[in-house]
C-alpha cells in the first residue's frame, strides 16, 4: 500500500500519490500569487512539468518557467533566474526537480531582493543575519527525484564557476513552506538517477548516523532513513513503476536532510570538490567514495556500525555493513572507484586543500588532515 500522511517535521509536508494536485492550494496558503516555477533544463520539457504548469495556469497562477539551471548551478544561473523573478512580477517561487531545481529556486527566492552578494551568505558562522530576512519570498518545494533532501533544508548549493568551489548558502528561512511529495513525479527517473539519488539518500543519513555531534532525534531518523534505503532501493531500480518503493524512497530523501542536521563527514567533504571541478552527479559521486571513508572513520565508528548492520539485517559488524554498501553499489551499476567515474588527472593537492574548507569536516568522526585526507583521496581511484 502506497503511503499517505501530513507532517509538520521539519516543515509541513503533504505526502502522497497524486497530490501535485493540491499546488495551487499550497500556493493560496502561502500567499502566492504569481509564482515563478524553477526546475532544471532537462525536466523542463518533460510532461510532468507541463502537467504541473498546467495546474497552476488552470488556477489562474499563469505558467512562470525558469529553467536555465546546471546540474551544479552556479551564480550566473542564480543571476538569471532573478532577473526572470523580477521581469514577470513573480512573488514565489515553486523549486521543482531534483537538487539543482530546488538549490537555485530557493536561493532566486532569497535573492531575488537583497543588495549584498550571495557570497556574503555562505553557510559561516551567523554570516545569515547579514540578509533582510522579511525580504524573502515565499517557497514551495517539489521534489522529482528521492535523494537530495533539498525540500526539506534550509541551505542551497551553489558552485562558483570562477573558482569551481562549491559554496553552501544558507538562511533559515528558504527552508519552504510546504512541501508536495508525490511519488508519481518520480516514477520516470532513468535508472541511473533513481540510483544515484537514492545512494544520496544514504549518504545523508549514514553520515548523520555517524557523526560525533548530539543530536538523538536526528540520529533516529537517520537509523531508519538507511533502513528504507535498504529495503526500497534496489526494488525502485529494478521496477521504475514500483510506487510503494518509489514513496519510500522519497521518504528517505527528505529524512536525510533531516538527520544531517547531526552533521556530515568526509563523503560530502570529497565529493563537493569532485563535483564542482569535474562535474559529476552528486549522489553517484558520494557512493563511489563511501567504502574509502568507511574505512577511514572505521576506528570511530567500528561498534556504531554493528548495531546499524543488526537494525538493517545485513549482520552483526562493520565488515558486514561494509561488505553490504559494496554489494549495493555494484547491483547499482555505481563506478567501482573516481577513475571510472570519469575523474582523470586529477590536482590532489588542490582536491585536499577545497576538502578541508567544506565544511562537513567538522562532522567526520576521525579529525581530517592534509595528510590523511589527501591519503583519502588516493585511495578513492
Amino acid at each position: 500500500m502506497v503511503p499517505t500522511a501530513n507532517w509538520s517535521y521539519p516543515t509541513a509536508i503533504r505526502f502522497g500519490a497524486g497530490r501535485i494536485s493540491e499546488l495551487a492550494d499550497a500556493c493560496a496558503a502561502t500567499g502566492i500569487k504569481k509564482p515563478l516555477l524553477v526546475t532544471d533544463k532537462g525536466l523542463a520539457s518533460l510532461p510532468i512539468t507541463s502537467a504541473t504548469l498546467d495546474i497552476l495556469e488552470q488556477a489562474g497562477l499563469g505558467r512562470g518557467l525558469f529553467s536555465e539551471v546546471d546540474p551544479n548551478p552556479n551564480e550566473q544561473n542564480l543571476a538569471d533566474g532573478v532577473k526572470a523573478f523580477k521581469a514577470g512580477g513573480h512573488d514565489g517561487v515553486i523549486a521543482f526537480g531534483g537538487g539543482s531545481g530546488l538549490d537555485l529556486g530557493k536561493l532566486i527566492a532569497l535573492m531575488a531582493d537583497q543588495t549584498l552578494s550571495v557570497w556574503d551568505l555562505e553557510d559561516v558562522g551567523d554570516w545569515w543575519k547579514r540578509a533582510d530576512g522579511d525580504a524573502i519570498h515565499p517557497i514551495i518545494a517539489v521534489p522529482t527525484t528521492a535523494g537530495t533532501g533539498s525540500e526539506v533544508g534550509r541551505a542551497g548549493v551553489l558552485t562558483n564557476s570562477d573558482t569551481h568551489v562549491k559554496k553552501i548558502i544558507f538562511h533559515p528561512k528558504i527552508l519552504p513552506s510546504i512541501v508536495i511529495c508525490d511519488p508519481e513525479l518520480t516514477v520516470g527517473m532513468p535508472k541511473m538517477i533513481t540510483a544515484g539519488t537514492g545512494m544520496d539518500a544514504f549518504a545523508h543519513c549514514l553520515e548523520a548516523y555517524c557523526s560525533p555531534h548530539y543530536h538523538p532525534m536526528s540520529q533516529g531518523i537517520a537509523l531508519e532513513g538507511m533502513k528504507l534505503v535498504k529495503d526500497n532501493l534496489l526494488r525502485a531500480y529494478r521496477d521504475g513503476t514500483d510506487l510503494e518503493a518509489r514513496a519510500h524512497m522519497m521518504s528517505a530523501g527528505a529524512m536525510g536532510a533531516t538527520a544531517f542536521q547531526k552533521g556530515l563527514g568526509a563523503i560530502h567533504a570529497l565529493s563537493h570538490p569532485i563535483g564542482a571541478i569535474f562535474h559529476t552527479h552528486h549522489g553517484t559521486t558520494n557512493a563511489v567514495v563511501m567504502q574509502p571513508v568507511l574505512n577511514f572513520n572505521r576506528p570511530a565508528i567500528e561498534e556504531r556500525l554493528g548495531h546499524a548492520a543488526a537494525y538493517l539485517g545485513i549482520g552483526t559488524s562493520f565488515d558486514s555493513f561494509y561488505a553490504y554498501v559494496g554489494e549495493l553499489n555494484a547491483a547499482l551499476a555505481i563506478p567501482a572507484n573516481l577513475t571510472a567515474l570519469g575523474v582523470e588527472n586529477p590536482d590532489l593537492d588542490h582536491l585536499t586543500a577545497e576538502a578541508l574548507k567544506d565544511p562537513s569536516v567538522g562532522g567526520n568522526p576521525v579529525a581530517m588532515t592534509a595528510e590523511n585526507t589527501r591519503a583519502l583521496f588516493e585511495a578513492c581511484f
